[in-house]
């Protein structure tokens, strides 16, 4: 698994991005890929799954 914070998450429209610890990539993450509640600034741990545009964040836990 990954570790990251969450950049951005829009409750609302059930999306937002995590920037990982390592890389400093940003990666999508969908309320659908969520293992626990999330919010800006959270410590997360995720791993990546490919979507329709690009690698998201899936099966994402706050640490």
């Amino acid at each position: 698994m990954k570790n990251g914070t969450v950049k951005f998450f829009n409750e609302s429209k059930g999306f937002g991005f995590i920037v990982e610890d390592d890389s400093k990539t940003e990666h999508f993450v969908h309320v659908s890929g969520l293992v626990d509640e999330i919010r800006e600034g959270d410590a997360v741990e995720f791993d990546l799954k490919e979507g329709r545009k690009g690698l998201n964040a899936v099966d994402v836990r706050v640490i």
